[in-house]
């Protein structure tokens, strides 16, 4: 019996030459065990389509494991993707399972093989009447105005907005626009309206977001993202280093970090740090220790990052105290 890495059957919007512009997995499995394996052995390996009959009863043979009942009122043909392995990504349809993979908290962000994403997701019109193609969008407002209907332009990207195709349970998002399919929110997690996720990042939650977190980072529990903060991610600049936030840290609002940080840090309001910054350490009683570039305190615990507000000199001291967050804006049952 061959090996499943991931499967799944979903709907797909096409545009009028048949191209696929985005899927819709409700169900995905990743890893799935013996007796979905061989049922799901059924179909070839990549992106193929799949009759709702022959789905049905794919469906019924996995007590119903593949997707709901309701994906069998499509009146189209549905397609079904099965990764042998996780190789770089092929087609859209793809690179659509991967994104629900993570959004559906099956994975971790930075844990999938995400090669050949953006050539394979089309840059499309989102609209209240779903995906458009660019080139078909003056046609199809044209189009809408003749009917009596407004046709709204939300964005033009190639990612959609991450509650228009999963809604993960125990969440808050004051804005959804600002979440991207693909992103992982972790329960008790809150976003505000200037809180931004990127894909493949996240939070592992309960944690308060109000600033951004960047593709590739991802922010762990109790961590708190103050107004308009910010955390780089690896897709600009060429960088490399993935950013992670440990437990119980505080970003202030307007402050940002360029590197991992370990549990129970600080950054003070409007101070960014990157690698390249000189940082000078203390001790408790306020002593210099040494001056470093903040690249070398990489993945630290307890750090807490000040300026002197008279010379504009990083500080970095011992912080003992965890931050604590309001258990109360976390409680989203």
């Amino acid at each position: 019996m061959s090996e499943v890495f991931a499967f799944g059957v979903g709907h797909a919007n096409y545009s009028a030459t048949g191209k696929v512009l985005d899927c819709f997995f409700a169900q995905p499995v990743i890893h799935p065990d013996k007796d979905f394996v061989a049922v799901v052995n059924r179909f070839p390996n990549g992106t193929s389509e799949i009759t709702t009959d022959a789905a049905a009863a794919a469906n019924q043979a996995t007590g119903g494991r593949l997707f709901p009942d309701a994906l069998l009122e499509a009146d189209q043909p549905l397609v079904v993707v099965k990764l042998a392995t996780d190789g770089a990504i092929t087609d859209t349809a793809q690179a659509y399972l991967k994104l629900h993979l993570l959004s559906h908290r099956l994975t971790l962000p930075n844990t999938l093989n995400l090669d050949g994403i953006f050539a394979h997701l089309p840059n499309l019109a989102w609209t209240s009447q779903g995906p458009v193609e660019l080139e078909s969008l003056t046609e199809q407002i044209l189009k809408s105005r003749l009917q009596g209907r407004h046709l709204e332009v939300m964005s033009l990207d190639k990612f959609p907005k991450m509650v228009n195709y999963v809604m993960p349970t125990g969440v808050r998002i004051a804005d959804a626009s600002r979440i991207r399919l693909g992103a992982y929110l972790g329960e008790g997690t809150t976003v505000m309206h200037e809180g931004f996720v990127n894909f493949n990042a996240g939070a592992m939650g309960p944690n308060m977001v109000e600033g951004r977190i960047s593709q590739g980072v991802i922010i762990d529990s109790d961590t708190d993202l103050g107004g308009s903060s910010s955390t780089m991610g690896t897709l600009s600049g060429g960088g490399e280093i993935t950013i992670r936030i440990g437990k119980s840290c505080l970003i202030g609002a307007n402050a940002g970090t360029g590197i991992p940080l370990g549990d129970r840090c600080t950054i003070e309001a409007g101070l960014y740090i990157t690698a390249g910054t000189v940082v000078t350490v203390q001790d408790e009683d306020g002593k210099t220790l040494q001056n470093i570039k903040a690249r070398d305190l990489a993945g630290a615990s307890d750090l807490l990052f000040i300026r002197n507000s008279q010379t504009g000199q990083v500080l970095c001291r011992t912080n003992r105290q965890a931050i604590a967050l309001n258990k109360n804006l976390h409680a989203h049952n």
